[in-house]
């Protein structure tokens, strides 16, 4: 499994990415959930970490939805 960073989900945005980061404290706070997420779910699927399947499957889907709210923060 690859860990995938905001800079790899959203190719080209490096620069928007980098300035909301920056210029907006939600983005930010958001941004840092999802990277947090996206690490828990990384461990558990490379077998680093135990997980129940149920807890893999809920933050998954809360890395989905961060990331969606982070993609309409981007194209705004």
């Amino acid at each position: 499994m690859e860990k995938h960073d905001l800079h790899h989900e959203f190719p080209g945005m490096d620069a928007r990415i980098t300035a909301l980061k920056v210029d907006n404290a939600h983005f930010k706070k958001l941004a840092d959930e999802y990277d947090e997420v996206n690490h828990s779910v990384y461990r558990i699927e490379s077998g680093a970490e135990n997980s129940s399947d149920e807890t893999l499957t809920q933050l998954r889907k809360q890395r989905l939805q961060l990331k969606d709210e982070l993609y309409a923060m981007l194209t705004q």
